[in-house]
């Protein structure tokens, strides 16, 4: 058994393990979170929070994160040539600030109609929803480039202070009877932006001056990468948003779906561990022409993340039904089979964001757009056919997860046609500056 985990522990990323413990804390405060606002608000008051918390998991998510994977690739890949980053971080710094005032001004523009369709007319929520964007935006930006650096520690840590936060801001909540949807929501913006305060000062002794870096070097891939993780977390998260459009007046439907989604991505909150370093660790390996550890890093990641994701998905099918209304006084609305679904909708999709992350760093960021399209299409078919609501939201979760995997699959070896083969040497690391340099738009 010890041989058995330490040859997984080997087939890692490196900085991995650095990051595993914070992630491990960010992952149990989203359930204590949830599971103290389930337990001391009214079913529509935390069909609310659901609903908030849903929206800022897959827009803010989609629009932060490919900022902090694309930071991570270049910061890498200078770091790799001994290059300094901080021009590119004053750059990255003010093309998120730009994305954040766009995305605050459209929440002012429409704070009403916004507020009438999912918060009960509650503006307060809408402004509650900015504040977390705005705690996402500073996140994803300095963990980029933490991670481009190889600060994994740092990273670790800013996850673990935002987790912490989270769990003691929930009880607090708690604790002085503040029975609001509003005070719950708040925590995803205090949270997060004092873990960023925290953290900054081993981000700023990492900097160095270096080149300068253009717009189109920064930008030039970024449209098509905020499109691909817009959608990605639509396929993530529309189970709870489709619910809530589907059947607005079922609240208990809402508020179990999205803890049966929690629960059912347990192994996502693992997975989180392994996309900062896997990221970091395939663009040092392409930025080195060494093809034969790119490959090898995938298979074994691969690998690593399906084993994960059964270790997760067979408890939650087989104890699902029966945690959620342990855990978060949820309905019992759900069954074993919905649950499977789920998990099986997990392990697909990170399958697809392992095989994206390869696509990106080989610049094929439109052949990972073109394979989320496919992927949205069948969710979106599956969850407008005739049936039972729950069935087919869940059901579609699974379905576009799969067939984006196999989308980029095809992709892949198209682009690199030795991913799935070993070996080194000269030949092997000519093929990688090869593919690393081709455009593949």
């Amino acid at each position: 058994m010890r041989r058995t985990l330490s040859r997984l522990a080997g087939a890692l990323p490196p900085g991995t393990q650095a990051v595993a413990g914070g992630t491990v804390v960010m992952g149990i405060a989203s359930y204590v979170h949830l599971g103290v606002a389930g337990h001391n608000l009214t079913v529509g008051a935390m069909a609310n929070v659901s609903v908030l918390w849903t929206i800022t998991m897959s827009i803010g998510i989609g629009l932060f994160f490919p900022i902090e994977q694309e930071l991570t690739r270049i910061v890498a890949a200078r770091t790799a040539r001994d290059r300094g980053a901080t021009p590119v971080v004053r750059r990255a710094t003010a093309l998120t600030a730009a994305v954040l005032g766009a995305v605050l001004l459209a929440l002012g523009l429409a704070a009403d109609p916004i507020a009438a369709a999912l918060f009960h007319g509650d503006r307060g929520l809408v402004a509650a929803l900015g504040a977390a964007f705005a705690g996402m935006a500073a996140s994803y930006l300095t963990r980029g480039v933490l991670a481009g650096l190889g600060r994994f520690t740092a990273y670790g840590t800013q996850l673990a202070t935002d987790g912490a936060l989270r769990i003691l801001l929930a009880f607090a909540c708690a604790l002085f009877g503040l029975h609001s949807d509003l005070a719950f929501s708040l925590v995803l913006a205090v949270a997060p932006v004092t873990a960023v305060l925290l953290t900054l000062p081993p981000l700023l002794r990492g900097l160095r001056p270096g080149p300068p870096i253009g717009w189109r070097e920064l930008c030039g891939d970024l449209g098509l990468l905020i499109c691909s993780t817009l959608l990605a977390q639509l396929v993530v998260n529309a189970v709870v948003v489709s619910t809530k459009l589907l059947a607005p007046t079922d609240a208990a439907l809402i508020a179990a779906l999205l803890n049966a989604l929690v629960l059912a991505r347990v192994p996502l909150f693992v997975f989180g561990s392994l996309q900062a370093s896997l990221l970091s660790g395939l663009s040092t390996a392409i930025a080195a022409g060494d093809r034969a550890a790119f490959a090898r890093m995938l298979r074994r990641i691969t690998t690593v993340v399906t084993l994960l994701g059964l270790a997760g998905g067979i408890p939650a099918v087989l104890l699902g039904p029966w945690l959620i209304q342990v855990l978060f006084a949820a309905e019992p609305v759900l069954g074993p089979l919905d649950f499977l679904w789920m998990s099986l909708g997990t392990i697909a999709y990170m399958l697809a964001m392992i095989l994206g992350q390869a696509l990106m760093v080989l610049h094929r960021h439109a052949q990972q757009l073109l394979c989320w399209v496919a992927g949205t299409v069948v969710l979106a078919a599956v969850t407008f056919a005739p049936g039972d609501v729950a069935t087919r939201v869940v059901l579609a979760y699974a379905l576009g997860s799969a067939v984006t995997v196999l989308g980029m699959l095809a992709a892949l070896r198209r682009a690199f046609p030795g991913a799935g083969t070993s070996g080194s040497g000269p030949g092997a690391q000519d093929t990688g500056r090869v593919e690393a340099g081709s455009p593949g738009r």
